[in-house]
């Protein structure tokens, strides 16, 4: 299936293992031929579920995005909104649908003005190519995506880890995805003369790096043979999933910019020197000086010579004064950290062996081992987790318990924390059980005990800035994560 024209191009192929194809895509102008409306969808959810799911979000955006708004960002957010709620509506209906749902990215480009809007929801792609040069404009929502977006995995090992598949976003995962803020990623951004939009699923991401994509894109063939191309480099490398490309190019001239001339003036003294001028349009004529009379200035008279002795003396006073109060406020703050040291008490070699083991581990998943750590483990001091993403998990439900005089939470998330999955762990007897900043906590198999704060949650917020809106909240069902609340779902 294809749609064209001579500035875009969309192009779906079933690949080399699938049955059925459960992609979709539109590549089609609207508003009267101004705009370009151009989106990829991939279904999620078994045989028919995905197919489903993909069909009623593509005809919902049709439906939606037919007029001119004020606000393109605002109107796709709201066209995925509408689009999510029939979704889940048709999930609830039909039983052997209760696991479909959809990921997509969705474009509105206007030429005539160099820009396009977007909006994305799971682990479709939207890339930009620039002066031969292939960007990543959305992020992919999913573990192995956070991970390759932020730098602590390679594209190549992104694309071979074992998780890739699983996502934490899609369009009919819940009912309500209006209410979070962060479900949806939207922006807009400069679309230039020459440059070239990509919309993809992962049947084509999974399998061909961003390298072979440029090669592709930078060759000198039409949109149609760009696509057909890219489609052949995925079903070459084994076409494991459906492969969907859209392809959307300014086609409008590049401006070229031309420099200027310097101009070269004459001084007073008849001494050369380059005048150096922006450069100026390309119609812009060379351009033209003034020579000006120079005025008279006046010589500095020196300063006079008898108070110099003088202030250099009370400078070096008042320097060796500071310095000597420097070192005295020093070695008084000294003895106060020796003797908060002496009074601090020290940590259970278990509690210190876990807490060395998640400053070390550098993997995805912590495993802690129950022969490793005797239950239960008693805290005195606060774990402290100070990455942006890990997943600890005990194989059996390991006990954090706490001192009945100590008052400090149990395990602290620093600010720097993203997205932190605990697993099977109890916490018992603490004042404070977590303390984690923003949406960064998730949890699975996790049980409270004694503990008067389950949960503290910290927002952090911008200094100095006006903040509008409901705070966000993660809602935990007994015993399990719903799947809109971070649990990673497989793309079947």
């Amino acid at each position: 299936m294809s749609g064209m024209a001579d500035n875009f191009f969309g192009l779906t192929d079933t690949g080399r293992v699938r049955d059925n194809n459960e992609d979709a895509f539109i590549a089609e102008p609207i508003g009267n031929g101004r705009y370009v409306l151009a989106c990829v969808i991939d279904g999620v959810g078994g045989y028919s579920g995905g197919e489903v799911a993909a069909a009623i979000t593509r005809q919902s955006i049709l439906d939606d995005v037919t007029t001119v708004p004020d606000d393109w960002v605002a109107q796709l957010r709201r066209a995925l909104i509408t689009a999510n709620q029939k979704v889940y509506a048709e999930k609830q209906q039909v039983r052997e649908y209760n696991s479909m749902a959809c990921v997509l990215t969705l474009a509105v480009v206007d030429i005539e003005n160099n820009l396009f809007h977007y909006a994305h929801v799971g682990d479709t792609r939207l890339y930009l190519l620039r002066d031969d040069t292939l960007v990543k404009v959305t992020k992919d929502h999913s573990f192995v995506g956070f991970l390759e977006d932020t730098g602590r995995l390679t594209e190549e090992a992104a694309m071979n880890h074992p998780k890739r598949n699983e996502i934490n976003k899609a369009i009919g995962f819940g009912g309500e995805i209006n209410t979070q803020e962060d479900y949806i990623e939207t922006g807009q951004s400069p679309f230039l003369p020459g440059d070239l939009l990509l919309l993809c699923s992962d049947g084509l991401s999974d399998l061909v790096n961003k390298g072979e994509m440029t090669a592709i894109l930078r060759a000198n063939s039409s949109l149609a043979e760009k696509c057909a191309q890219l489609i052949a480099a995925a079903n070459a490398k084994g076409g494991k999933d459906n492969i969907t490309v859209v392809l959307v190019r300014n086609n409008k001239a590049p401006v070229l910019q031309e420099a200027t001339r310097p101009a070269e003036v004459t001084k007073k003294n008849d001494e050369p020197f380059v005048e150096t001028r922006p450069v100026d349009a390309v119609t812009a004529a060379p351009a033209q000086t003034t020579q000006t009379s120079q005025k008279p200035v006046s010589k500095p008279q020196p300063k006079p010579k008898s108070s110099r002795g003088i202030i250099t003396l009370l400078s070096l006073l008042c320097l060796a004064f500071l310095g000597t109060t420097l070192y005295l406020l020093w070695q008084n703050w000294q003895r106060d950290q020796a003797e908060k040291w002496q009074e601090r008490p020290v940590p259970d070699p278990q509690q210190q062996k876990l807490q060395q083991a998640i400053n070390t581990f550098t993997g995805d998943t912590l495993m802690l081992a129950d022969t490793a750590y005797p239950q239960p483990i008693r805290l005195i001091t606060t774990l402290r987790i100070m990455r942006d993403s890990l997943y600890i998990k005990a194989p059996d439900n390991l006990v954090l318990a706490g001192d009945s005089t100590y008052s400090e939470p149990a395990i602290q998330l620093s600010a720097q924390c993203r997205y932190i999955v605990l697993d099977n762990i109890t916490v018992d007897g603490f004042q404070v059980g977590i303390s984690a900043p923003n949406s960064a906590l998730h949890l699975k198999n996790v049980r409270f005990r004694n503990c008067l704060v389950p949960v503290q949650t910290q927002f952090l917020f911008r200094d100095n800035q006006y903040v509008t809106g409901p705070l966000p909240v993660t809602l935990f069902r007994t015993d399990s994560v719903p799947v809109g609340s971070g649990k990673a779902v497989k793309k079947l």
